[in-house]
């Protein structure tokens, strides 16, 4: 069985509006995936729509604790690394720029070494008007394609890394 998302208590899918579970099996080690993933800026590299990425905190790759910037399908936000295990986890929450409602996300990457390399599993929640509306209302299951299309990006370009 693989691990999932260590989840703080307001972002819990259980009480959470929106939720998606991806994941895939990955030919690559652990560390060739952590790579393209943690270098935030460089995501556009195999994830063309997510080209809009600048870590504002100074580090060159995302850590416990780093402050980054997105635009995400057209909606700026800004987030924060909250859990960072290198080639295991990586966590980060959110809240969209402008968003009065106070509206927020969670963002979960666990990856699991296997026998042929590794399993990625990625987890997300979302509360709040924002998201009920662009993603509840508007856009029903566009988090999970999103992140779909993510997944196997990740998966892709880290096994052409290794190849």
């Amino acid at each position: 069985m693989y691990e999932h998302v260590v989840w703080p208590h307001q972002f819990d899918p259980k009480t959470s509006a929106i939720y998606a579970l991806n994941d895939i099996d990955v030919n690559a080690t652990p560390e060739a995936v952590w790579k393209l993933l943690v270098d935030a800026e460089h995501w556009s590299s195999y994830f063309p729509a997510e080209d809009q990425v600048k870590i504002l905190s100074g580090e060159l790759e995302l850590a416990l604790g780093t402050k980054y910037s997105r635009v995400t399908v057209g909606f700026p936000m800004h987030l924060i690394v909250t859990e960072c295990v290198p080639a295991r986890r990586l966590a980060w929450s959110t809240l969209v720029d402008g968003d009065e409602t106070d509206s927020s996300a969670y963002h979960g990457w666990v990856i699991t070494p296997t026998d042929t390399g590794c399993h990625l599993l990625s987890e997300e929640t979302q509360q709040g008007p924002f998201f009920l509306e662009e993603l509840g209302r508007k856009n029903p299951g566009a988090l999970y394609r999103y992140h779909q299309e993510w997944v196997e990006s990740l998966a892709r370009g880290a096994e052409a890394e290794v190849a």
